[in-house]
């Protein structure tokens, strides 16, 4: 089991590297200089040659790219993100006030999805007929209507509406704790739908797969009841391709909070790496997308471990 965690683990650290290196170069392919975008913006005119230089020298644009990419590299190792080209603020300490925001709506919604999804797609593939009827038409619809027009209904419907809960903002948890909480029900539901409808489906279909399989059939004959079957191994052997679809839909509920977080005005990675883009903030953008990449290859390495655990061939 321990060779087996290792080996996903290096794997792991290769693929944040070659996403390190990726990122580095894509958006120093990107058109515009960011010196004069900083010095247009605080002027309002055309710079002088001098002045660019001068910015570019302050900010290590002027070095060779691959000096620059060791140093980052270097950098990184020493888990320093670099400093942001608008206020010269640690990236580590922008992502470090921002992250816990965004893992909040994320952490809430993949929770929903586990609890609701998973009984709701075993329970539609046992019972069939109209319940499986019902199960398949929402779920469909949980799919197909974009999270923003979600978030957007929940704030005209819950909010301005019945007067539930708040339209939007944020409160930190450590100034009043119930105030964050009901500030984040709306978004955290919103993003949760689409993700708990497709764990929804994978899972109806894995336990059809499963309940058609012979070793089913024959522990119903040797007297197993139906119900101590079905919860005991039924469900159980059905959740390996129910866990890959979860880690690889927690990396499109990180992206889908980028939208929700605009809707309700939570403060998140999501609108932090908007702005930074819009202002060409490359080291910004360049420490979110790796704290996002670094996340999501972290969610995989568990969800390959939970492979393990849920069946022991997997390990050799």
């Amino acid at each position: 089991m321990l060779r087996f965690v290792l080996r996903r683990v290096a794997i792991g650290v290769i693929l944040v590297w070659i996403v390190v290196t990726l990122i580095f170069l894509a958006l120093h392919m990107v058109p515009g200089d960011p010196a004069a975008l900083l010095l247009s913006g605080d002027s309002g005119g055309a710079p002088s040659p001098e002045a660019l230089e001068h910015v570019r020298e302050s900010l290590g644009l002027n070095q060779p790219l691959l000096t620059q990419y060791g140093d980052y590299l270097a950098g990184l190792v020493q888990l320093d993100l670099g400093s942001s080209f608008r206020d010269g603020s640690s990236v580590s300490a922008y992502i470090g006030s921002r992250l816990p925001n965004t893992m909040q709506l994320v952490l809430g919604a993949a929770l929903i999805a586990a609890v609701v999804g998973v009984p709701l797609g075993a329970l539609a593939a046992r019972k069939g007929g109209v319940v499986d009827s019902i199960v398949s038409f929402l779920t469909t619809l949980g799919v197909a209507v974009p999270v923003y027009v979600v978030g957007t209904v929940f704030v005209l419907v819950f909010a301005l509406k019945l007067n539930l809960v708040s339209a939007g903002g944020f409160i930190e948890f450590q100034v009043d704790p119930m105030g964050n909480i009901e500030r984040a029900i709306l978004p955290t539901v919103a993003i949760s739908l689409s993700f708990t409808s497709v764990i929804a489906r994978m899972t109806r279909s894995s336990v059809l797969e499963t309940m058609g399989q012979d070793w089913v059939k024959t522990a119903r004959s040797v007297g197993l009841s139906r119900s101590h079957v079905f919860g005991k191994h039924v469900v159980r052997n059905s959740l390996n391709p129910v866990a890959t679809s979860f880690g690889l839909e927690i990396g499109t509920l990180i992206g889908s909070t980028v939208l929700i977080e605009r809707v309700f005005n939570w403060p998140g990675l999501g609108t932090l790496l908007v702005d930074s883009v819009l202002q060409r903030d490359y080291p910004v953008v360049q420490g979110i997308v790796i704290v996002v990449s670094i996340l999501f290859i972290l969610i995989n390495i568990l969800v390959d471990i939970s492979y393990a655990l849920l069946d022991p061939r997997v390990r050799q």
